[in-house]
């Protein structure tokens, strides 16, 4: 069984943090609100990021109905990846993140780590 392939929790909630999961997938999102990117856009505008992890999400975001990826038959070929009406559909929902975090949470310091 893939990444892809295990059941959806029923809890909304749930679903989309099963969805939206760690850092990189929020941040994708964020950076395709601006328009249609190849790759190596994203990959710049990700700094940290693996070319693993952005594949791995990138395609995950495809199978979900988030994000489209058109190939073009140039050479040397051209992908490009863009939110879907429904991965626009975030915006909303990263906003009213980021206006939480500016709210109620500091800028500097530090944080308690989980026990794992």
């Amino acid at each position: 069984m893939s990444e892809l392939d295990h059941p959806l929790p029923e809890c909304p909630v749930a679903r989309f943090l099963t969805v939206l999961d760690g850092p990189w997938a929020t941040l994708i999102v964020r950076e395709l609100l601006t328009g249609p990117k190849r790759f190596t856009e994203l990959r710049a505008g990700l700094p940290g990021i693996s070319p693993k992890t952005l594949s791995s999400r990138l395609r995950r975001f495809v199978v979900l109905g988030l994000v489209t990826r058109t190939a073009y038959p140039e050479i040397p070929p051209r992908v490009e990846y863009e939110l879907t009406p429904a991965g626009a559909r975030l915006e909303v929902v990263l906003a009213t993140m980021g206006a939480w975090a500016e709210q109620d949470l500091p800028r500097t310091g530090t944080f308690p780590v989980e026990d794992r």
